[in-house]
């Protein structure tokens, strides 16, 4: 089933003006919600459209905003790899930093034990008095 001329033709203008950037009902970006708005009929009704449709699909696909969507979803898939990359990074360095600490803190409780231990003992000088040798 098709749809009548006055329909198609009404999708087509409607498929001009977005794609001109000239839209009168929605805005303007190019969707095919929006084209069905933007020539006022149904969404049933542009789906019946075949042909429209299938000049709509290559000329968007063609499109300059096509053509930055999918630099954007590109730079968008590279960014988030990016960033997985980033926080594997990040975790095995937290890692690190965790295993550093736990270093830092064994010693400095040996020092501080061994600080005790020489407190704790005497530390009593006795001179050695020159001339006078006993053996």
């Amino acid at each position: 089933m098709t749809v009548a001329d006055r329909t198609e033709q009404a999708l087509r203008e409607a498929m001009e003006r977005l794609f001109a950037g000239r839209p009168e009902r929605t805005d303007g970006k190019l969707s095919k919600n929006n084209l069905w708005r933007e020539a006022g009929v149904s969404r049933a009704t542009m789906n019946r459209a075949t042909a429209v449709l299938a000049e709509w699909d290559a000329r968007a696909a063609a499109s300059p905003a096509a053509t930055h969507q999918r630099r954007r979803d590109e730079e968008i898939t590279d960014l988030r790899r990016r960033l997985r990359k980033g926080n594997e990074e990040r975790r095995e360095l937290q890692g690190r930093v965790d295993a550093a600490a736990t270093v830092i803190a064994t010693l400095l409780t040996e020092n501080a034990a061994l600080r005790e231990q020489m407190a704790a003992r005497s530390a009593t000088v006795v001179p050695i008095r020159s001339g006078t040798t006993r053996w």
